[in-house]
């Protein structure tokens, strides 16, 4: 019988942030790895020093391969050589950093299209240093979907516990924002995080569509992207069976989610639902990387150089994104297995 459970690829992050010691943390909470394989993927003088800064020590089995990791019912260390010991420091934006964190998940992302990877988790990185190391997307979530060999819709969320924000425009300058505000793209921003909260555990999602002007244009007197391209956008997601409701204003709609009424969230650019949702739960929120074949998650906050190296990281955020990335990549590896059995 082949192996249900899924490989979660965990990997250490910025080398001058705090990631290296939020996965010292998260593999000190035992519990977690009952049902699952997990490999971490990093230098080993990282792994070293990510335990020494959280003051933990951990007796990981070590692995050659991905392929190798399914053997083990407990974490295991796949040893990467991307970088130098005393190469980087504390907050330092490097090309050598950037170029490291590309090295690495380049490897998990390769393992992910040959199958063996079901998900992967990374600890916070730095755009800046991955720019100057050699990345030549917006972000990281472009660089998966050309290596993944995506051409469809792809968009980042922003979780916080069962509430999910999505977004049609990300990394753009605010006067590019109105641009972006098409029926295509809030008709395949709302199916996205509708499919990837069932893939996530949700079995009804309920959707909202956030307003792009104030008080959703007014009746036009004030924008009429709601009128001419919004409710269209919501009406054809309707009409394709998709529980999709709006535009709301932005300025309420995060208090009707909160309430409950609402599952997810898309909106209009970046800072109008990352604000609403980072003031909600900060200390909480997960980022995943929508439409990609893989779930792809990380912690929603940066790599907090102004902590670096001080043991001061709170866990939390990185627990809640690799326990996404587990319900999604077990979701993920049953579903595969169903049209295997089934073929």
């Amino acid at each position: 019988m082949k192996d249900s459970q899924p490989l979660i690829a965990v990997t250490l992050g910025d080398p001058a942030g705090i990631g290296p010691e939020l996965i010292a943390k998260l593999l000190s909470e035992t519990s977690l790895f009952a049902n699952i394989h997990t490999v971490l993927v990093g230098d080993r003088w990282l792994w070293e020093e990510g335990q020494r800064i959280a003051g933990q020590s951990h007796e990981l089995p070590e692995v050659q391969s991905f392929t190798e990791a399914r053997k083990y019912n407990e974490p295991v260390f796949l040893p990467i050589d991307s970088l130098s010991k005393g190469t980087v420091g504390y907050a330092e934006e490097t090309a050598a950093s950037g170029a490291s964190v590309l090295s690495i998940l380049t490897h998990c992302l390769e393992a992910a299209q040959d199958g063996v990877v079901d998900a992967i988790c990374f600890a916070p990185l730095n755009k800046f240093s991955m720019k100057k190391g050699g990345l030549e997307h917006e972000d990281e979530l472009h660089f998966f979907a050309k290596k993944l060999g995506v051409k469809g819709y792809v968009c980042e969320f922003n979780t916080l516990g069962d509430l999910w924000t999505s977004r049609i425009s990300s990394h753009i300058p605010l006067k590019d924002a109105a641009s972006y505000v098409t029926q295509e793209r809030i008709v395949d921003a709302s199916r996205l995080i509708y499919d990837s909260l069932k893939l996530a555990g949700n079995d009804s999602p309920r959707v909202a569509v956030a307003a792009f002007n104030p008080h959703a244009g007014e009746g036009g007197t004030c924008g009429r992207e709601e009128i001419e391209v919004i409710e269209p956008a919501v009406e054809e997601c309707k009409a394709q069976g998709y529980p999709v409701d709006g535009p709301f204003p932005a300025d309420t709609i995060f208090i009707k989610a909160k309430e409950g009424e609402y599952d997810a969230i898309v909106t209009m650019y970046h800072d109008q639902g990352q604000i609403a949702i980072k003031l909600l739960g900060f200390k909480q929120g997960v980022t995943v990387q929508g439409g990609l074949p893989i779930p792809i998650t990380t912690p929603a906050h940066g790599t907090a150089f102004d902590i670096a190296g001080q043991g001061k990281a709170d866990v939390n955020p990185t627990l809640n994104a690799f326990l996404i990335a587990c319900r999604m990549g077990g979701k993920l590896r049953q579903n595969r297995l169903e049209t295997t059995t089934s073929a």
